[in-house]
C-alpha cells in the first residue's frame, strides 16, 4: 500500500502518514526500523505495510516507495 509521510519524530523514529484518502495512521519505531530507513521528510511517497483494519490498523513497515 502507498501513503504520504506526514510526521516524523528522529529521536523516537515515529511519526504518521497519510493514506491516499486523507486518513492519518501513525507508525512506532519497530515499523520505521524494518524499513531500514535513516530518515524521513513529510511529503515523501512511502510503502507501507500493515496489519488489521478499522481502529485496529497498525502498520508493521514503512520504506520508501520504488518505481
Amino acid at each position: 500500500m502507498q501513503a504520504t509521510a506526514y510526521t516524523y519524530d528522529p529521536e523516537t523514529r515515529s511519526g504518521s502518514v497519510l493514506l491516499d484518502d486523507g486518513t492519518p495512521v501513525p507508525f512506532d519505531a519497530t515499523a520505521f526500523d524494518a524499513g531500514g530507513l535513516r530518515l524521513l521528510r513529510p511529503g515523501q511517497r512511502v510503502r507501507i505495510e500493515v496489519t488489521g483494519e478499522g481502529d485496529a490498523r497498525r502498520i508493521t513497515l514503512v520504506t520508501l516507495q520504488t518505481f
